[in-house]
Formats: C-alpha cells, structure tokens, sequence
C-alpha cells in the first residue's frame, strides 16, 4: 500500500454576513506585497481568512456567529500550533462578555483576554 504525500493544510476563510466557510489554499502574496482578496461565492464580499484550525458553528447557531464575529474583529485567528490547535477560544457570548471586562478593567489587550483559558 503507497503512502500519500503529506499535503499542507487548507487554511480556512469566513464570510461573517453569510456564516458560511470555505477550504481554500493557503493565501499568496502579490508583486507588490498585498495578499490575493478572496471573494465569497455566495455574496461577492470578502472572505476573512482565519485559519487552518477553524471548525464554524451551524449556519443557524446565532450565538456561536456572533461570538466568531467578536473574535476575528478582536484580530484573534485559528492558527495551529506545535501542538496542535490554537489553544482555548470562547465559545459562549457570556465568555466573551467575561473576557472583555476583565480587559477593560486590567488593561489587557482585548485579544490577549479573548484567548485566556482562565480569567484570575
């Protein structure tokens, strides 16, 4: 039985206003440095690349768009590590509501809170 080659990774890309998310190849940089805009099939706007460790919530599930939603504009993608997956991410807007005010009350970036497994 032959092996296949190990092939790198289909990082993920987003469309917020459609919650709908596609596999595409790992994005290439332009002659003049900008990285190629990827186009949602659906609406024609611009798909947010987050990364190759990304699982999207049901297209129904509310909540865990919203929650998506905050994360990505707080910069916060879904990069894998060395060891595996990119760590704790909130899954509840409560987590987030959470996150935020301990931001704002310490001063911690919010993205820096966002990714805290366990606030002190």
């Amino acid at each position: 039985m032959t092996q296949l080659p190990c092939l790198p990774p289909r990082p993920s890309f987003v469309c917020l206003p459609c919650r709908a998310s596609y596999k595409q190849p790992h994005p290439a940089r332009t002659r003049d440095g900008e990285v190629d805009r990827r186009v949602c099939p659906r609406c024609a706007g611009t798909l947010i690349h987050v990364g190759a460790a990304f699982a999207a919530p049901p297209r129904r599930d509310t909540e865990g768009w919203r929650v998506l939603s905050v994360l990505l504009h707080a910069g916060v993608r879904f990069h894998k590590s060395c060891c595996g997956g990119p760590g704790y991410r909130p899954r509840t807007l409560r987590e987030v509501r959470e996150r935020m005010a301990y931001a704002k009350r310490t001063g911690e970036p919010i993205a820096t809170a966002l990714v805290r497994p366990e606030l002190p």
